[in-house]
């Protein structure tokens, strides 16, 4: 749903991109000056920012005085000085000379670029890394349309708009910002809206002037999550919005409208009407307008379908902000459409048109619809119109108008989401009208704009489900669906992954430290400013004024290395490259071992797709099975393994009837191909990502044996040793993505000396101990979000630690336990990367101790030096360096997820709230290559985890970590006391499962030999 925005359009001059064709990597911002004893200075002024740095990199200013009076006006307000040669060279630029600097305090080189065109003087510079950048900026203001040409700088991030928007809206004056902000919106780019709102939630906090009004911000924040599907966190900023209270009868409707917005973005349409007619407190709400009919004048009719050279009487070149009166007239107008798009939804059709027109001529009446922030609204109703002659069989009308809509988009918000979201709408109803041909143009065109871009598609996907069920259908177009398969939304994991896997594509241990040194700061960086935000919300006392004003002297210094770092980092040229944006076929084949097969789920709208591939042959299929039905088939399943009820853990006979129907539905397609492979690479999706697969039944036999053999009166319900379960005869590690999944297979193996460290058993802090049949949090309640004190009083046992470093052998291993196992000195060991195999046998804390508290996971630990808490928290494991090939998490839910909340306070911009989004990401975050973690509560009884834990290193010699894992596991499969799933199924391989486990004696030669990773063939 989209918000209103304060201003028109910003022109060219004020706001661009640059970048290459695989994506913008900089945008170049208006920086007129904010203090205004200094304007006049210079005529304009332009800061370049660019993807992972903190700080702009550059800068352009022009003026219609003398070069060398503009270069005295730029110099004292630089933020330090530089040192320049004295002879300049002819610069790219005809006209243009480049002279050589130096920061003064620092061994970086500096760029400054001087000229003249048409009487006015220009001056560009930057830190000469960003050489690229800065010309190219430079030329666009020179030319006034943006310059075509390449931007060669280094990037850490595959792709991050939340960040990069962040450091946009810190370089503009607020107003600007803001505008800025309602343009991410409007153009469907969600999450860079929310970073530009809740940075200027941040900068503007006490700040005075700039008809600054931070409730407009914070209800911007809560809807921009509302629209990210975060609706947990946008129901506690409306919260807050709501409790500010604020007279102004704007921020009034604009929080009827926000909030209306969020119902609806729920499904809670019944709810929106009901918001949307409340009364106002600062005026009555206006009655709605009777209108007969759509009337659309010629003058904007020409406007719509203008063409290239006419789209002047479209190009909203009106600058000036808006009245009051024009912007609530237009706030009021989108009540209106909100009103009418429930009513549609509802049924109501006529009070829906009655609405929705109503909305549009309103909207169009304030100056002539020249308005910018209207243009997304009126393509919005003119696309709810067309459901609505589409519904009476008016099919010409409803396509005029999705076509009217979609030109009225592409003009004002050309190659934005937007724009897909029309083009997708239009493409379902050609389909649904039987022009195929067109709509899978249209389709194709959505795909390739959004291959590389993280949200991509909100909030269309239900336009989306038809494509890829044509594509299904289409035993030819097994490529093109696996290409469109990578614009859904994946889990933050898969970037983490694709991070990790950047960062040891380095090279050089230089390259990979700086590397590291650059995201760490990062993440340093955005955790400080949730903390100055906070400050600045309190009380502002003179100690709070003081930490405030230490906080932002830290971050500044914490941004300057941070670019330093990168600019640095720009001298390895593998990290100057931008990543292809999407994964070929071809490509993912071509990282696979012939006995492999890839499997990738897709969950489009409510549908569910299914894409296989092996080397030979690929298939695509549709699931008989919609969204919500999968996720009950999940519960169910998983209510069997282990349900909390009570106050403590239960396990029921295993659903074994469910198991065998839920892999019907998902793999009997391709079962026949699954049968002659060794190793199954599986891509979850939705409520698979909370199952692991190979507890899944794949024959009838096994569930009419057990049935049979469970009618007698003293049968053993829990003995499934005869089932022939997925995971007996197949390897079985978890993708994220695909892309994510090659990179990995491409890094290098750990360059650890040493083979395997394990810590676990905690120190208790009370005298007596007791040793729990399940490691995992009880279910106390805390009063606050602290962990009772009792949970660090069942240490688990170390014998599981103790026998795998005697598997593996004293001279080759670690293992550090009791007062040694603390969180401080886990924090503080350099030593750590030393070891490829990390193994934590500890409890895990995972759910939260109290409902209202975010998910924030952690293994504890015993208490350590002062600052210690006994927990190594979900954000302080990002902050290890590990060279580990696996680290094994044998402890309670460790796939589970952290919450968004967590992620943002771990300094992480993305993902959170989702499955392997917790524990999972953090130690790869910190350099696990992968992680063995576990799906639910990991038992004791019958000694089930420390058996199936020291199977791996018994019997794991020269085989790949699945192999290895799959050995350990059939061996309680076949044993009736642990052959329920609950024992063995638990632990997921997340990552690349061919990779050795524990190398054999020719391998363990040959290591410091190659860094070159032993595939699955080689090990067999």
């Amino acid at each position: 749903m989209t918000a209103l925005a304060q201003d028109t359009s910003i022109s060219l001059r004020d706001s661009f991109p640059i970048g290459n064709s695989e994506g913008v990597l900089c945008q170049v911002q208006d920086r007129s000056i904010e203090n205004k004893a200094k304007a006049g200075m210079f005529d304009r002024s332009w800061a370049v920012v660019c993807r992972d740095s903190a700080k702009p990199v550059g800068f352009v200013y022009s003026s219609r005085s003398s070069e060398q009076k503009l270069l005295d006006r730029i110099t004292p307000n630089r933020d330090e000085p530089i040192n320049c040669a004295d002879n300049p060279s002819q610069a790219s630029l005809s006209g243009f000379r480049h002279t050589e600097c130096r920061l003064s305090t620092e061994p970086v080189a500096y760029s400054l670029i001087r000229g003249q065109q048409d009487g006015v003087s220009y001056v560009a510079e930057g830190l000469a890394a960003y050489d690229s950048a800065t010309l190219l900026a430079l030329q666009s203001i020179l030319n006034d349309s943006i310059a075509e040409g390449r931007i060669d700088v280094a990037s850490t991030s595959v792709e991050d708009p939340f960040a990069f928007a962040r450091v946009q809206a810190a370089t503009l004056k607020p107003y600007q910002a803001l505008s800025e902000g309602y343009r991410r919106n409007l153009s469907g780019d969600y999450a860079e809206a929310a970073a530009f709102f809740e940075t200027l939630q941040q900068r503007t906090s006490g700040m005075e002037g700039e008809e600054i009004n931070p409730d407009e911000y914070l209800m911007n924040r809560a809807l921009q999550k509302s629209n990210l599907g975060e609706f947990a966190e946008a129901d506690e900023l409306f919260e807050q919005a709501r409790t500010l209270g604020s007279e102004d009868p704007q921020i009034e409707r604009l929080l009827r409208n926000f909030e209306a917005m969020h119902l609806l973005n729920q499904g809670r349409f019944n709810a929106a009407i009901d918001r949307l007619n409340t009364p106002l407190k600062t005026s009555l709400v206006e009655q709605i307008a009777r209108s007969d009919g759509l009337e659309i004048t010629a003058p904007i009719s020409s406007r719509i379908n203008g063409s290239v050279h006419t789209r002047g009487l479209l190009s909203f070149v009106d600058e000036q902000k808006l009245s009051a009166p024009e912007r609530t007239e237009i706030i009021d107008a989108q009540a209106l459409q909100l009103l009418g798009t429930a009513q549609r939804i509802n049924g109501d059709s006529p009070a829906a048109r009655i609405s929705l027109v109503s909305a549009y001529n309103r909207a169009i009446a304030v100056r002539d619809g020249r308005v910018t922030s209207t243009t997304r609204m009126r393509a919005q109703i003119l696309a709810e119109l067309a459901l609505i002659s589409e519904a009476k069989g008016d099919f010409g009308e409803a396509e005029q108008l999705l076509r009217d809509g979609l030109n009225l988009l592409s003009i004002q918000y050309p190659a934005t989401r937007a724009v897909n979201g029309a083009k997708a709408r239009l493409a379902a109803f050609l389909l649904r009208r039987g022009q195929e041909a067109e709509a899978r143009q249209l389709y194709d065109q959505v795909v390739d704009s959004s291959l590389g871009k993280r949200s991509a598609i909100s909030g269309m996907t239900n336009q989306l489900a038809p494509y890829f069920a044509m594509l299904a259908a289409d035993e030819t177009a097994a490529d093109q669906f696996f290409k469109a398969a990578q614009i859904l939304i994946r889990p933050g994991v898969a970037e983490t992954q694709a991070m990790l896997s950047r960062e040891l594509s380095g090279g050089t241990n230089e390259a990979a430290r700086l590397f590291r040194q650059s995201t760490n700061l990062t993440r340093s960086i955005e955790r400080l400013r949730i903390r100055f935000s906070a400050l600045n919300q309190s009380e502002q006392t003179p100690s709070i004024r003081k930490q405030s004003d230490d906080l932002a002297t830290e971050i500044e210094a914490l941004e300057k290395d941070q670019q330093l770092t990168l600019v640095r980092l720009s001298e390895f040229p593998q990290y100057r490259a931008v990543s292809d944006s999407f994964l070929s076929l071809d490509e993912l084949r071509a990282a696979m071992q012939p006995d492999e097969a890839y499997m990738r789920m897709a969950i489009v709208g409510s549908d569910i797709f299914m894409f296989y591939t092996d080397q030979a042959e690929a298939k695509t299929y549709r699931v008989p099975l919609k969204a919500q039905a999968l996720d009950g088939r999940v519960d169910t399943i998983r209510a069997s393994v282990s349900v909390f009820e009570n106050g403590q853990y239960v396990t029921y006979p295993f659903d074994i009837e469910a198991a065998r129907a839920l892999y019907s539905d998902l793999f009997t397609p391709v079962s026949n191909q699954l049968a002659s492979k060794d190793h199954l690479i599986f891509e979850p999706d939705g409520a698979m990502l909370r199952l692991p697969i190979n507890l899944l039944v794949t024959d009838d036999a096994s569930v009419s044996q057990y049935l049979v053999r469970t009618e007698s009166i003293d049968a053993d319900f829990f003995d499934f040793s005869d089932v022939k379960w997925l995971g007996r005869d197949v390897d079985i590690s978890t993708a994220v993505s695909a892309r994510s999944f090659a990179d990995a297979r491409k890094a290098p193996q750990s360059k650890a000396s040493r083979q395997y460290l394990g810590l676990g058993k905690n120190q208790s802090i009370f005298a007596s101990t007791t040793i729990s049949g399940i490691r995992g949090s009880s279910q106390n309640m805390s009063a606050n979000c602290e962990w009772p004190l009792n949970q660090w009083n069942n240490p688990i046992s170390d014998s599981e630690l103790q026998e795998a470093r005697s598997l593996i052998g004293a001279e080759n291993s670690n293992v550090i336990t009791g007062s040694a196992f603390t969180d401080t000195a886990i924090l503080a060991n350099e030593n750590i990367r030393d070891y490829r195999i990390l193994h934590f046998a500890t409890h895990g804390l995972v759910t939260a101790p109290n409902p209202s508290c975010p998910a924030k996971p952690a293994l504890l630990t015993s208490f350590g030096e002062q600052g210690s808490d006994g927990l190594l928290a979900f954000d302080e494991i990002f902050d290890l360096k590990l060279d580990a090939d696996i680290v094994i998490l044998s402890a309670c839910d460790t796939a589970g997820k952290a919450s968004i909340a967590a992620t943002r306070e771990a300094g992480v911009s993305s993902g959170g709230g989702t499955a392997l989004d917790g524990l999972v990401r953090s130690f790869i975050g910190a350099g696990g290559r992968s992680v063995l973690a576990s799906h639910w509560p990991a038992p004791d009884d019958f000694r089930a985890t420390e058996r199936l834990i020291n199977g791996l290193f018994s019997d794991g010699r020269g085989r790949s970590i699945t192999g290895a894992l799959r050995n350990s596991q059939r061996d309680l499969m076949n044993d009736p006391a642990t052959s329920h799933p609950y024992y063995w199924a638990g632990f997921s391989l997340i990552g690349d499962g061919a990779r050795p486990f524990l190398p054999g004696v020719n391998e363990l030669m040959s290591e410091t030999e190659s860094s070159v990773p032993t595939t699955q063939a080689a090990l067999k």
